[in-house]
Order: structure tokens, then sequence, then C-alpha cells
């Protein structure tokens, strides 16, 4: 069953789909309409999505991941999110420590 998008998984995604470019704005669009259909079984903070489609367009396709960045905090952590037929489909934290980070960072550290 699919759940809300968590408030700090949306910020999230808008810092990372921030700018004037055509697939970041369609895919910004898509956040209200998205929703949690998933989550990582390692216990990091990682969400499958899906968005209803009803209510708004895909985005031009630009390949996976759609965007991505590293956080200036923690340092060794990065956020990609991906697109499949247009439509936001997952959201993933990772670090390079291999530790599994189970809170998002504050959107503010993204380096763009």
């Amino acid at each position: 069953m699919a759940e809300p998008l968590p408030a700090d998984a949306a910020a999230t995604l808008r810092a990372l789909l921030a700018g004037p470019d055509p697939v970041s704005g369609a895919l910004r669009a898509q956040i209200p309409h998205a929703r949690v259909t998933g989550r990582c079984g390692c216990g990091c903070v990682t969400l499958d999505l899906a968005v209803d489609r009803t209510a708004v367009a895909p985005a031009p396709e630009r390949g996976n991941p759609a965007a991505d960045a590293w956080y200036a905090m923690p340092d060794d952590a990065g956020v990609m999110v991906f697109a499949d037929d247009g439509y936001l489909s997952s959201l993933e934290l990772y670090s390079a420590s291999g530790d599994p980070l189970t809170t998002w960072p504050e959107p503010r550290f993204l380096k763009r």
C-alpha cells in the first residue's frame, strides 16, 4: 500500500531538482503527486516511488540517474533520483563508507 511522501524526502527532491531545465521542472511538478511504494531492506531511507500519472505529465527522458549530488555534510553521502518513463521512481541516499544512512541530511548541504 502506498504511503505519503515524507516531508524530508520531498524537500530533498525539491533541492536536488532545483533549476530551470525542463526535465528537473517536470520532475519537480510530480513531487506533490508522488507516493512511497517501498523502502530499501538495509534500513536506509531510500524510497521507491510511484506518481499518479493521471495528475501530472511525464518529464522528458534524460536517462538515469535523472539527477544526483553529493552532500557537504555528511561528506561521504550522496543522493540520486531515478525516473521510469518520465516519472519519479526512486530516491536513493547512499554512503561511500557503506554504512546505511537512516535520516535524510538537510537539503541545504547538497553540493550542486
